[in-house]
C-alpha cells in the first residue's frame, strides 16, 4: 500500500516507519518540520512533505493518491488545550482523508471504559476516534494502555520511580489495574492490520499477556533490573495534583505531562475484547520480557525514538518571521543580549563539530556539574522539564531533538576543507544551535558556529544569546553574568581541547 504516516517525529510513529517499509509498503511522512526527519535511518527510502494535521491545505496535499493513513499524533505536550488542538487536527484528518478517497485510516487510542470517569487525557483519545469514525473513512482505532519500549514515557516514568525511590508512598493509583504491552507488539499491530480487512471500521483493543498493577510492574521492574525490593506505602491523600507534582520532581517528565498521565493511572485500562489479537494473532511479548528488550536498548545505546522526540520546535527558521532569531544582528522589537566566545582550535572544523554535538547528557557541558544539576533542579520545582530527558545518544543528534532541557534548531556539519565543494575553508562551515526549553524570563539560545582557518585548523564561536521579556529578563540575565564569565570560557576551551583530543586519536 501507499501508507501515510502522520506522527512520523513521535515515539511510535519514527518506529513504525521501518517496519512499514520492511512489510513492503511505500511511505509518506507529513510533518511539520521536514529536517526533523534528517537524521533518521530510512529518510531516503520515504517521501516527507510538509503538513500540519491542523492545517487543511496541507493535509489535502499529504492525503492525495494515498491508499492508507496511520493517525500516530498526540498533542499532549503539558498545555491545557491540548484536547481541542487534538480534536481540530483529527477533524482536518477525517475531511482531508474523504475528499482525498483514501481506504482507510489507522489510529492509536487509549484504552478504557466509557463508564469509568475517563480522565481528560484518555477522554480526549477516544473523542479523537469518534471524530475519525464519523467520516466515510473506514477507522480502525487500536487502543492501547501502557506501552513498554525504551524511552517511552511509560517506561521512563516506571524506570525512574523504581530506580530513583527505594521507598516510596504512593498514592491508591498504584492498585489499579493495567495491561502493559510491548512496543514492539503495538508496532506489529499497526503493521498488520493494514492486511486484514475484518479490521476496517471496528474499534479493537490490545494488550500484552500480563494484567498488572503499577506496584506490581514497579516491584518486577526492580527485579528486572537487579535492585532490591521496594518498599511501597499506599497513603489515600496524595491528589492527583500532589502526585505528578512528585512525578515531576522524580523523573524526566515536566509536571505539565505528567499531571494527564497520573490522572489516566487512576482508570483501569484493561482488555475486555480480544478481537484484535484473533484478527492478527501473533505471541505477544511479556511485562517481564518487554522490560529486559528496553534495558538492553537503553544500555546499548540504541534508542531509536523518545517520548520527547516530538514537540519543540516545528517550524523552519525562515518560517519565524515573529519570532526573534538569534541569528539576527538585532531584532525589531526587543534586545537581544549576548554573551560571545571565540576559540581557535588546532583540529580540523569536522572534529570541532563532533566535539560540539557531544554536548550535554552524561558528559556535561566542561563546565562544574553541579551548576548545571542546580539549575536544572530549579526549573523542575518551578514547573519545567529540568536535565533529566538527557538525551538519545551520545554522539548522534538531529534537528529537533532534546539535549538536556534544550532543543536542537539548527544542525549544519562542516564540510570537508579538502572537498571540491568547500571552496573557502574559511567561510563558516558548520553550526549547532540549542533552544531553551527550561523556565526563563525570555527566549534563550546556545549556538556553536565552527570556521576553518584556512591553514588545517579551526576557529570556534560560542555565542549565548538570551530576548529578555520585562524587567525581570534583565535581572535574570545581569544576575547570572559573573556565573557566565566563568562558564563560558571555560567551554570554549574545553571544547577546543576535546576537539584536539579527537584528531590526535588514530582513525579506526
Amino acid at each position: 500500500m501507499h501508507v501515510l504516516v502522520l506522527g512520523a517525529t513521535g515515539y511510535v510513529g519514527g518506529r513504525v516507519v521501518p517496519e512499514l517499509l520492511a512489510a513492503g509498503h511505500t511511505v509518506r511522512c507529513a510533518v511539520r518540520l521536514p529536517a526533523k526527519l534528517d537524521g533518521r535511518a530510512w529518510r531516503d527510502r520515504v517521501e516527507v512533505v510538509r503538513g500540519d494535521v491542523t492545517d487543511r491545505a496541507t493535509m489535502d496535499a499529504a492525503c492525495a493518491d494515498v491508499d492508507a493513513i496511520l493517525f500516530l499524533v498526540h498533542a499532549m505536550d503539558g498545555t491545557p488545550d491540548f484536547a481541542e488542538r487534538e480534536a481540530a487536527g483529527a477533524r482536518t484528518v477525517r475531511d482531508a482523508a474523504a475528499q482525498a478517497g483514501v481506504g482507510r485510516i489507522v489510529y492509536l487510542g487509549g484504552l478504557g471504559r466509557e463508564d469509568d470517569r475517563l480522565s481528560e487525557h484518555l477522554r480526549s483519545r477516544h473523542e479523537v476516534g469518534r471524530i475519525m469514525a464519523s467520516g466515510p473513512v473506514p477507522v480502525t482505532e487500536l487502543r492501547a494502555g501502557v506501552v513498554i519500549g525504551s524511552g517511552s514515557v511509560s517506561f521512563e516514568m516506571l524506570r525512574h520511580l523504581t530506580e530513583v525511590l527505594p521507598v516510596m508512598t504512593t498514592p491508591r493509583w498504584v492498585a489499579t489495574r493495567t495491561q502493559p504491552i510491548a512496543v514492539r507488539d503495538v508496532l506489529r499491530m499497526l503493521v498488520g492490520v493494514l492486511d486484514v480487512d475484518e479490521t476496517k471500521g471496528r474499534v479493537l483493543e490490545i494488550g500484552g499477556p500480563d494484567v498488572l498493577t503499577y506496584a506490581e510492574m514497579m516491584q518486577r521492574y526492580a527485579a528486572i533490573a537487579g535492585l532490591r525490593r521496594r518498599l511501597i506505602i499506599r497513603v489515600p491523600v496524595l491528589s492527583p495534583r500532589l502526585s505528578s507534582l512528585w512525578v515531576g520532581l522524580v523523573t524526566p517528565l515536566p509536571t505539565g505531562v505528567a499531571r494527564p498521565l497520573v490522572d489516566s493511572l487512576v482508570n483501569e485500562v484493561v482488555v475486555t475484547d480480544d478481537t484484535a489479537h484473533r484478527l492478527v494473532p501473533f505471541e505477544r511479548i511479556t511485562f517481564d520480557d518487554a522490560v529486559r528488550l528496553a534495558l538492553r536498548k537503553v544500555q546499548d545505546l540504541d534508542v531509536a525514538t523518545t517520548w520527547a522526540s516530538a514537540g519543540g520546535i516545528d517550524r523552519a527558521p525562515d518560517d519565524l518571521a515573529a519570532t526573534p532569531s538569534p541569528a539576527d544582528p538585532d531584532w525589531a522589537g526587543g534586545t537581544i543580549l549576548r554573551d560571545v566566545r571565540r576559540m581557535q582550535c588546532d583540529a580540523p572544523p569536522g572534529r570541532l563539530y563532533d566535539a560540539v554535538t557531544s554536548l550535554g547528557g552524561t558528559r556535561g557541558y566542561h563546565t562544574p556539574r553541579f551548576l548545571w544539576v542546580l539549575r536544572g533542579g530549579i526549573d523542575k520545582l518551578v514547573g519545567g522539564i529540568g536535565l533529566g530527558r538527557g538525551r538519545r545518544h551520545p554522539e548522534q543528534l538531529a534537528v529537533g531533538e532534546p539535549v538536556d532541557f534544550w532543543r536542537v534548531e539548527a544542525l549544519e556539519r562542516p564540510a570537508d576543507p579538502a572537498a571540491p565543494a568547500a571552496a573557502d575553508p574559511r567561510a563558516d562551515a558548520g553550526l549547532l544551535r540549542l533552544r531553551a526549553e527550561m523556565k526563563v524570563p525570555g527566549e534563550a539560545w546556545l549556538e556553536f558556529r565552527i570556521s576553518g582557518d584556512g591553514d588545517g585548523g579551526s576557529v570556534l564561536e560560542q555565542q549565548a544569546r538570551f530576548l529578555p521579556r520585562g524587567l525581570w529578563g534583565r535581572v535574570y540575565w545581569y544576575g547570572l553574568a559573573p556565573i557566565h564569565a566563568f562558564m563560558f570560557p571555560r567551554m570554549a576551551r574545553r571544547i577546543a581541547r576535546d576537539a584536539e583530543r579527537l584528531a590526535s586519536q588514530p582513525v579506526a
